[in-house]
């Protein structure tokens, strides 16, 4: 189902529409609800109530697994139902469920009844189970793919400040004397209700696999969907990718009271301030990737944020290492040691580069999965993230039994992040060479793009585009939301250093045939391919850098691969014309006399360059005298 609206003008603005809105509150209120509820029954149970059969040192425990368990079971589930029913009413069926648990639970409370209360931490794991893949499902189907990142970021930072203050909420009314039980009985209620009114109004959202046949078999069923997510190995990755950004937060989330405590000597409410740094730090990550990604998808934020995680990770071990001891601290006391302060600076920004690391492989994931089992995949994800979470417990268990320290737990995470991280660059290159777009495009240039919404986000289309400098196809690969493959002359293929970049791109070199006519015909039946498999092609029709900025007359090879499609391929295809502008006369181009980067500070830093896209022209009318037109009108435009 194809997104139906116009581009938001940004992600804030997406609170004012109806097709984000609705829903956005519908997981905020449940997200909150889930974490005051929670914990507000491990505070009854460690601290009000004396069970026998559920000590306190167990109370916390307990209650997580219960609320993952239903994640491992019923995912694959709740993956299936979302891709054959409208996701707007499955997401109402949700809520409506979560008024009955938090009925059941109300009288929990009110009763002091554990094991009415301990069902309804599993059915509640269940309801969330459920949200879960329609949630992330629901996002594509009505945002487009230059509104995916924001409005990610807004759901992600949604769930961490709901998270917070649910957790706060929950803690200050099981706190009341006397009431506390009642008050947290009738806001849970309350909350729950509220959400299910939210829900009502999230427009329509047509099945994407309305004659799915449901495998209610859990194993089989996401055994089949990670082997489908496996198909495209990026959307694979980026699953893992998630499921590691579990592991690592999980570890923090729940070494938070024992660092405020042990290592930072401070109270519980210095515990507190720990985790609304932590969460604040993840909502201005996730809200500052669409600034960052120019209102793309663009997972070259990925190595950043993991960059990020690893070194305040690291220092966050230094930081802490060898604080003095100390009575217990109150929030007051511990803001006034400077020395605490680099503390929570180190905390906050790992956060933040987490919501940086996550947010744009969920916008790849939604983006880049076959809409038809998109939520599948992400029930699989979920039960990846369940199964990782319960992993990162085991082994944070296992290293602080074996007498490992809190901060010593923190740099090993950190030193394994950067080696996770490396393995999944090293394997899945297109994040290290967006990475290298996206330094090229914000730290070297202040690089512009016009029209580039006439980049397709699915299906084939032939790119033509003048070619200036040794780094023209690495700022169109930064403009597109999706891999790029392009031909390009055999000589600067071998460029020594450029040249592995352009192998790790999968660059097509192509040599005259008059020089090498097996590497020619190689080159364009490669060229086929890439459109025949419905991915996108750049092809510089110059044929060669220009050495004098101007022009040049586009040689007939773009008309040799039309031709050598499939007719009913041909007549489908959209041939985009784009033109790079400013780059003559960088560091990357012939303009000083003495070869391509020649002069290192030529042009200086952060001079702007931009690529105006213009609109499609179908394959069967193009020549190469209308395309050289287009492209030097798209030149004009661009230089306006």
């Amino acid at each position: 189902c194809a997104p139906t609206m116009s581009h938001s003008a940004n992600q804030f603005s997406l609170l004012s529409q109806r097709r984000f809105a609705p829903f956005f509150w519908t997981q905020f209120l449940g997200a909150g609800n889930d974490n005051l509820f929670k914990f507000a029954f491990t505070v009854l149970v460690t601290y009000h109530l004396q069970l026998a059969w559920l000590p306190p040192s167990l109370a916390g425990l307990a209650i997580g697994a219960l609320f993952i368990l239903p994640f491992v079971l019923f995912s694959a589930t709740a993956g299936q139902l979302a891709d054959k029913y409208d996701k707007a009413r499955v997401m109402q069926l949700v809520k409506s469920l979560e008024v009955g648990i938090m009925a059941l639970a109300a009288w929990g409370f009110m009763q002091s009844h554990v094991p009415a209360l301990l069902a309804c931490v599993f059915l509640m794991g269940l309801h969330s189970t459920l949200f879960g893949p329609v949630k992330y499902a629901y996002l594509p189907q009505h945002l487009g793919e230059h509104e995916l990142t924001g409005g990610n970021g807004m759901v992600e930072m949604g769930t961490f400040v709901a998270i917070l203050l649910g957790n706060l909420a929950g803690g200050l009314l099981i706190a009341l004397p006397q009431v506390g039980p009642q008050a947290v009985a009738m806001s849970a209620f309350g909350l729950a209700v509220l959400g299910r009114l939210t829900a009502q109004a999230i427009p329509a959202s047509p099945s994407t696999d309305p004659a799915l046949r449901i495998n209610w078999n859990p194993v089989t069923e996401t055994w089949a969907n990670l082997k489908l997510a496996h198909r495209q190995i990026a959307v694979f990755r980026s699953l893992l990718g998630i499921s590691w950004m579990w592991f690592f937060g999980a570890v923090f989330l729940a070494n938070f009271p024992a660092f405020a405590k042990e290592v930072l000597h401070g109270d519980e409410h210095v515990a507190s301030v720990l985790l609304m740094t932590f969460s604040i730090g993840i909502g201005i990550g996730s809200l500052l990737c669409e600034k960052l990604s120019r209102r793309h998808v663009d997972i070259g934020l990925v190595p950043l944020g993991a960059i990020g995680m690893s070194v305040f990770a690291i220092d966050l071990y230094f930081a802490s290492r060898s604080l003095p001891p100390a009575e217990s601290l109150s929030v007051s006391a511990f803001l006034a040691e400077a020395r605490h302060w680099r503390v929570l600076a180190d905390l906050a920004l790992l956060a933040l580069f987490a919501g940086i690391y996550s947010v744009p492989m969920y916008a790849l994931i939604q983006l880049r999965a076959k809409p038809s089992h998109r939520a599948r995949i992400i029930a699989a994800n979920n039960i990846l993230n369940a199964l990782f979470m319960i992993a990162s417990s085991l082994l944070a268990g296992a290293l602080l039994s074996a007498g490992c320290s809190i901060p010593e737990l923190f740099l090993v995470l950190g030193i394994a992040n950067a080696v996770v991280a490396g393995y999944i660059f090293f394997i899945v290159p297109e994040y290290l060479l967006r990475f290298f777009a996206f330094v090229l495009t914000h730290w070297v240039y202040r690089f512009k793009v016009r029209g580039d919404e006439h980049i397709p986000t699915r299906g084939a289309a032939l790119l033509v585009c003048n070619h200036v400098s040794y780094v023209d196809a690495v700022l169109l690969m930064a403009a597109s939301p999706r891999p790029i493959r392009f031909i390009m002359d055999h000589r600067i293929f071998a460029t020594p250093v450029l040249g592995w970049f352009f192998r790790l791109v999968k660059a097509i070199p192509v040599a005259p045939r008059s020089e090498d006519p097996a590497a020619y015909a190689a080159a364009f039946a490669a060229a086929r391919q890439v459109l025949m498999d419905g991915e996108l092609l750049l092809i510089f029709p110059e044929g060669g850098l220009t050495r004098d900025g101007a022009l040049k007359p586009f040689k007939p090879g773009v008309m040799k691969i039309l031709a050598d499609l499939p007719p009913e391929q041909r007549s489908s295809l959209q041939v985009i014309p784009c033109a790079l502008h400013n780059l003559w006369g960088s560091f990357f181009s012939h303009a000083s006399g003495k070869g391509a980067m020649t002069e290192p500070f030529r042009r200086g830093v952060f001079n702007e360059v931009g690529l105006s896209v213009g609109e499609p022209l179908p394959a069967d009318a193009v020549s190469p005298e209308l395309l050289q037109a287009r492209v030097a009108a798209e030149l004009e435009r661009g230089m306006d």
